[in-house]
């Protein structure tokens, strides 16, 4: 298990107003949408999520850098648990030409819109139930997904990570090192579930057995 970073640079390119979030609009009200997983998610207004989910290439280098330290091939199977609208899983499929990729996710709207050339590689279902075969693939990864599971739900879903992998697995979640990072989560997040300071989450895959690489992200 050892941690490694392939997202903050990306995480950090984005600007938050962490106060505005839970002045401007009822948060509550906001997370109860956002937690539905459908148009207001993605594609709606900013309070309820993404506010507006589009390709435009930026996980590529993402995509790259995992493929160059996992030594993916072509031929080789990479799963990602919690995919979205699967842009990277379209990017691996660019950084490593003839690399099968399956994407999950419980939301019908994002996989309805998810990138149409591999649109018919994605499923709908949950992290801690993942249908497939143990040892089915060379990768398999999930992005700031995890942390919307309870812990129950959340301890499951680590251990079909680790059943259904080869090998080589990687989780990043969303965390927190000191107090401010802390509060900025609290009041940036909307979906989160399962609150952990970094040397928990270390606690917890160590516990249910993990032997997959990590990372986090943090609001700073």
């Amino acid at each position: 298990m050892a941690y490694i970073d392939f997202v903050s640079e990306l995480h950090k390119a984005t600007k938050r107003d962490y106060i505005g979030r839970v002045t401007s609009d009822d948060k509550s009200e906001c997370a109860i949408i956002a937690k539905q997983y459908g148009y207001d998610y993605w594609d709606g207004d900013r309070k309820y999520g993404y506010g507006g989910y589009r390709y435009d290439g930026r996980w590529r280098k993402v995509a790259e850098k995992m493929a160059e330290h996992y030594k993916l091939k072509s031929g080789m199977k990479i799963l990602d648990v919690g995919c979205g609208m699967a842009h990277l899983l379209y990017e691996f499929t660019q950084a490593v030409p003839r690399i099968e990729v399956t994407g999950l996710d419980i939301s019908d709207y994002a996989l309805e819109h998810a990138k149409e050339e591999i649109r018919d590689r994605l499923v709908k279902g949950t992290a801690q139930e993942l249908p497939f075969e143990d040892n089915s693939f060379d990768l398999v990864i999930s992005l700031t997904t995890l942390h919307n599971l309870r812990v129950y739900d959340l301890k499951k879903a680590v251990q079909e990570i680790e059943r259904v992998s080869k090998g080589d697995s990687y989780i990043m979640v969303e965390s927190y090192r000191n107090d401010r990072e802390e509060m900025n989560m609290l009041y940036w997040q909307l979906t989160c579930a399962s609150y952990y300071a970094v040397d928990e989450w270390e606690w917890l895959y160590r516990e249910w057995g993990y032997t997959g690489d990590y990372s986090f992200i943090f609001f700073e």
